[in-house]
């Protein structure tokens, strides 16, 4: 899957993890083929940048930067937490509520609460 605005990448420097980024920005260059990333690193304090990439290296592709080699490796959400109203929560998640409101137990289990429905 192809690397976009918003999303979150771990930078490699010589082929170790450096630090977390998120792509704010991606505008094409005047050379064809080639695009201005702007990231803001994640780290205190946080730190805005960009770089000039071909969009294969925006995709993970090792690329060289002065002489060192850099790779951009996208990060996803952890294993085990898919966003609620995506389509994709198990159906036993679904059957285990049996029309309770969220939040409340049925059998001592606790059940995850979205923040976003929250909100509503």
């Amino acid at each position: 899957m192809a690397t976009s605005i918003g999303d979150l990448v771990l930078v490699h420097y010589e082929g170790n993890p450096a630090f977390y980024a998120r792509i704010e920005d991606i505008e094409a260059d005047r050379k064809p083929g080639w695009r201005h990333v702007h990231m803001m690193a994640l780290m205190t304090p946080s730190h805005e940048f960009s770089w000039i990439l071909r969009e294969e290296y925006i995709n993970g592709e090792v690329f060289t930067m002065g002489g060192n080699e850099m790779r951009l490796e996208k990060v996803g959400p952890p294993r085990g937490l898919i966003p609620q109203g995506t389509g994709a929560e198990s159906s036993k998640e679904d059957s285990s509520t049996d029309g309770k409101k969220s939040g409340e137990k049925k059998g001592g289990q606790a059940k995850v609460v979205s923040l976003m429905d929250r909100k509503k």
